[in-house]
């Protein structure tokens, strides 16, 4: 029977027949409705036909989580008096409740793009609704672009809808071309912000890091809010780590402490979402799982850590992993909304105000700081492999892309080209990353398809840090483990041995037709292997201790006390490198051989003569190495001269052209150079670094081709060589000391070298030296900037005006050096005598004589 007492208490209600009339009249629409509205249960059930208006539709609902879909549909199905696999259903990840009558099936996006990728029409559905998009979750913008395609292309009648509490209604309504904007009002209950810093300095978070002191924080104002507020405590912390610590710390608080997390099994996450039953008060420990989707009942008091978990990948060192963030303005919103859900409450910030007006305003778009590799796989499924044709809020970063389909093309997922490769195709059904795919479809070939499948398994959820560092160690735990998440890794190891199709255990054909190996392999043999199918570059040797050098060229270092220290080779599974931080930390790895390395990593693998620039000269040698992981080396002792010339241009590149030998004058030369290139341009040469390695064959022939070493470039004389440049061919060359002298002549009779290196040479010289002179010298139409000394040579004055000098700032230097020189002569005009390079006894005797 139909709970229409509750649906008629959902304020969304009075927005349905606008979104109705703009579906019907536009085929696409932006929904925005407050949490607690009944955006995520009213709606599918009223576009469905099932509220008893409207025609009957087939409704898809994508939540970017699990534990929001089956929430959704528990609520749906409850709403219609039945259970879900009824007209209500759910699909996510390893778990399906759908029967032959459900007409509103609630997916997670990652299921909803799998079925795209395997029937683009999306056949038998009418309606998408996209709930949470504020989110900006990866597979949710994915999902969203697909879906405008296919409207574009193929299905004008699929309606779509982007629904969220808080979003970027102008810009989702741009992209769905003009929709219109339904906007919901809910009934909004108060809420209290209190101001709860911790008293004592906390450090920020790095990686993965979190201050304990800020931990036991956190722990204290939930105590606090318990003793000062009615009602239950919703807190969130950034990850499941932190919330088993704070959990420990609520020991004794008087009240059930009960936690959240996409990892938390489905019964554990139920019996929060129904709520108390036996009249005590409940502390709910939760990750963002909690933010949006799920209302938890009887939560008055929401107490806000202001951490959250967002993902970075380094593409340069192939790591990829969670890092703790400051939650943004509108996550905090979203967080403290859950305390008004019901009734009035009250949200305890962990910060101060202050520092609320300093945070960033929405989330990261996960499109701009995620592996970007799952992505570009399903472009190229989709036939853009550029991703450049998909209707996007925010375009995937160029540098990202690239590292994706580097990726792609190293495990044979697309070609050259980009295209997507029938291997591909197989490894995008399998719902898992690439690496991971890729592990799985070789592996199986290797080890058998249910041992892959267990090893992927591992890999695509990390196991607790309870299990170690060890994974094949880490697989034993889980198999025998009555934990939650021994349960998943069960119903993944289903999942994926399902995939895989029959016949891939050793010695059986595969489903494509390849024969697995026949010998049996050990689990930590087949733990190395498929961690080493998945992860190639971090394929690790040691080097002493607890320190490993992966094939990606970045260090890697083993935790105190773990029992992989001592192995030759590591296939490191997880890592992450703190900030600051030269080497990578291993959090999961397993012992693998030379061969296995060398058998994933072979598209790494290096064979042959290698001459380079290293450690401040040339080394030649035969190598054989995986990426940066040298297997076998020795000296080569005669390199090709164009390997030589070569390497000795990346040494001048990387230390500059003063590997050269070069003199005052060869400086000099150069800085004339410099000055005309800039005050007369050609024909006179550009001397930059970066100018003269792009024509080292037109002035460093033929000494650079003979030189061997860097012993030899310092032999090799720049100024001599720097004349190659001159434009002999114009002429101009034998103007050199016409345009740019080396000296001037002043009126005392000295010849004083100009230095060039400025806007302006520079001429310095001694203020009587240049007694009559009226105008400034110039250089190449250029006046010089003439620097004044005293006869001791002194800095007096700098000028680029010598006469405006002589009217105005004589004066001033005159009256200040004629006390401290009385032996130089300090005529009141000095315009009017003669210039002279000696004291004024000396100069009488000069005129005498």
């Amino acid at each position: 029977m139909i709970r229409t007492d509750a649906l008629a208490d959902l304020p969304v209600r009075t927005a349905v027949p606008a979104l109705r009339g703009a579906l019907d009249e536009r085929g696409t629409a932006v929904l925005c409705a407050p949490p607690g509205t009944g955006k995520t249960t009213l709606v599918p059930l009223a576009l469905a036909g099932l509220t008893g208006e409207g025609p009957p539709r087939r409704v898809v609902v994508a939540e970017p989580r699990r534990i929001a879909a089956r929430a959704a549909a528990r609520r749906m199905a409850w709403l219609l008096g039945e259970r879900p696999g009824g007209r209500v259903g759910f699909t996510v990840r390893g778990e399906r409740a759908v029967g032959p009558e459900t007409v509103v099936e609630v997916v997670t996006t990652g299921v909803l793009l799998q079925r795209l990728q395997r029937d683009q029409e999306l056949s038998g559905a009418d309606v998408v609704i996209l709930d949470e998009c504020h989110e900006r979750h990866l597979d949710a913008d994915t999902a969203a672009a697909f879906l405008l395609d296919v409207r574009e292309t193929l299905r004008p009648d699929l309606r779509l809808v982007a629904a969220s509490a808080t979003t970027d209604a102008e810009g989702w309504a741009r992209l769905l071309g003009g929709a219109p904007v339904i906007e919901a009002t809910g009934i909004s209950h108060p809420v209290e912000v209190v101001w709860a810093p911790p008293t004592a300095p906390v450090r920020p978070p790095h990686g993965m890091r979190v201050d304990p002191a800020l931990l036991a924080h956190v722990a204290q104002v939930v105590r606090r809010a318990l003793a000062e507020r009615d009602g239950d405590v919703l807190c969130f912390l950034p990850g499941v780590g932190e919330i088993a610590q704070v959990a420990g710390l609520l020991a004794g608080a008087g009240a059930e402490v009960l936690q959240v997390h996409g990892r938390a099994p489905a019964a554990a996450q139920d019996a929060v979402l129904a709520g108390g039953s036996g009249g005590g008060r409940r502390v709910v420990l939760s990750t963002s799982v909690a933010e949006s989707s799920l209302t938890v009942p009887g939560v008055r008091v929401v107490v806000d850590s202001g951490l959250a978990r967002e993902p970075r990948t380094d593409h340069a060192r192939g790591l990829s992993a969670l890092t703790t963030v400051r939650a943004s303005q509108a996550t905090g919103r979203q967080r403290a909304g859950r305390a008004g859900r019901e009734a009035p409450g009250a949200v305890y910030r962990c910060w101060t105000e202050a520092e609320d007006g300093r945070l960033a305003r929405f989330p990261a778009p996960e499109i701009r700081v995620a592996d970007l590799a799952a992505f570009a796989l399903r472009a190229a499924c989709w036939g853009d492999p550029e991703a450049v044709g998909l209707a996007l809020l925010d375009p995937p970063p160029t540098g990202a892309m690239s590292a994706a389909r580097e990726v792609l093309t190293a495990v044979g997922a697309v070609d050259a080209d980009g295209r997507v490769t029938g291997r591909g195709t197989r490894m995008s059904r399998l719902g898992v990353h690439p690496r991971l795919a890729r592990a799985l479809v070789d592996g199986a070939r290797e080890v058998g398809g249910r041992r892959a499948a267990e090893v992927v398994a591992l890999l695509s959820e990390e196991p607790p840090r309870a299990y170690g560092d060890d994974l094949a160690a880490a697989l034993r735990t889980a198999r025998r483990g009555g934990d939650g998440y021994a349960a998943r890794w069960r119903q993944e190891v289903r999942r994926l041995s399902s995939s895989l199709g029959g016949g891939t255990e050793a010695g059986h054909a595969t489903a494509d037709g390849s024969v697995a190996g026949a010998v049996p392999v050990t689990d930590d043999a087949a733990a190395g292997l498929v961690a080493a199918l998945a992860f190639p570059e971090r394929v690790a040797r040691a080097r002493g201790g607890e320190a490993f050098l992966m094939a990606s060229g970045t260090g890697a270092e083993l935790r105190d006390g773990s029992g992989l220290r001592g192995s030759p080779w590591l296939a490191v599974a997880v890592a992450d490198r703190p900030t600051h931080a030269a080497s990578a930390r291993v959090r999961l790895a397993a012992v693998i051989d030379e061969d296995t390395a060398v058998l994933a990593a072979e598209h790494l693998r290096f064979r042959g003569e290698e001459v380079r620039w290293s450690d401040g000269d040339v080394v030649a040698r035969v190598v054989d190495r995986l990426g940066a992981v040298e297997l076998v080396v020795r000296p080569l002792k005669q390199p090709a001269p164009e390997l030589v010339r070569t390497a000795l241009l990346e040494g001048l590149r990387r230390e500059g052209t003063g590997l050269l030998r070069w003199t005052r004058d060869s400086e000099q030369l150069r800085a004339r150079l410099a000055f005309l290139h800039g005050a007369l341009g050609e024909p006179w040469p550009e001397v930059s670094d970066e100018a003269l390695l792009a024509r080292a064959g037109e002035w460093l022939e033929p000494e650079l081709s003979r030189a061997r070493r860097r012993a030899d470039l310092g032999r090799v004389d720049a100024g001599q060589a720097l004349r190659r440049l001159l434009p002999w061919g114009t002429g101009d060359a034998s103007r050199l000391d016409e345009l740019a002298p080396e000296r001037i002549e002043v009126p005392s009779g000295s010849r004083i070298r100009v230095e060039y290196g400025g806007e302006q040479p520079v001429l310095a010289v001694k203020l009587q030296e240049l007694f009559g002179l009226a105008e400034t010298p110039s250089v190449a139409g250029v006046p010089v900037l003439v620097h004044l000394l005293s006869p001791a040579g002194r800095p007096a004055a700098v000028t680029a005006d010598l006469a405006s000098f002589w009217r105005e700032g004589y004066r001033a230097v005159r009256a200040e050096l004629r006390g401290r020189y009385p032996k130089h002569p300090w005529p009141e005009d000095p315009t009017t005598v003669a210039a002279t390079r000696f004291t004024s006894a000396r100069l009488k005797r000069e005129q005498r004589s």
